[in-house]
């Protein structure tokens, strides 16, 4: 079905290329909750203070890792390893999760996000007291939370969603 002049606003203002996602295209079906949702999506990850973006995606893969989406994963690893030039770091995560060798800071970056995304959270102050070690201040420590929390929401809604599938190709007959 056809977008209404209002959803492709909306669209537009999401993401550059929300018009031909899936994901968009499912929620744009209420139009002013994905607006809500973009506004803070892009105020979580794209914050100008705080956290850097590429520690703000490196707490995102692992998040998304833990909760079993390797769409947010791959996607958000490939932002990471662009913004930071660290693939060894990425490549490790991915292959043997949170508990893999990384530096000091991401290690407690990794540690306080792996313990917000289990169930139920098992995340203590110990945990902030190890991202305060390594340098992180109230403001990043908050961002660190608000992009965890944006996709332990952001996963499970898209893995709702379904697998992806291809169409089937129509009879050469």
């Amino acid at each position: 079905e056809a977008c209404s002049e209002a959803q492709l606003a909306v669209l537009d203002a999401s993401n550059r290329s929300a018009r031909q996602s899936q994901y968009y295209l499912t929620l744009v079906h209420d139009a002013p909750a994905l607006m809500e949702r973009s506004l803070l999506f892009n105020a979580v990850m794209y914050g100008t203070k705080g956290l850097s973006r590429a520690e703000r995606e490196f707490a995102t893969v692992v998040e998304s890792r833990i909760n079993g989406c390797p769409y947010c994963a791959s996607v958000h690893a490939r932002l990471f390893v662009q913004l930071a030039k660290d693939l060894p770091t990425m490549e490790g995560l991915l292959a043997d999760g949170p508990a893999a060798p990384m530096p000091p800071r991401l290690r407690a970056i990794a540690d306080y996000a792996a313990a917000l995304t289990t169930t139920p959270p098992s995340a203590t102050a110990a945990h902030v007291a190890a991202l305060r070690e390594v340098g992180l201040s109230d403001l990043e420590i908050a961002d660190a939370t608000h992009a965890v929390a944006m996709f332990a929401w952001a996963n499970r809604l898209m893995q709702t969603l379904g697998e992806p599938f291809l169409p089937a190709a129509p009879d050469a007959a």
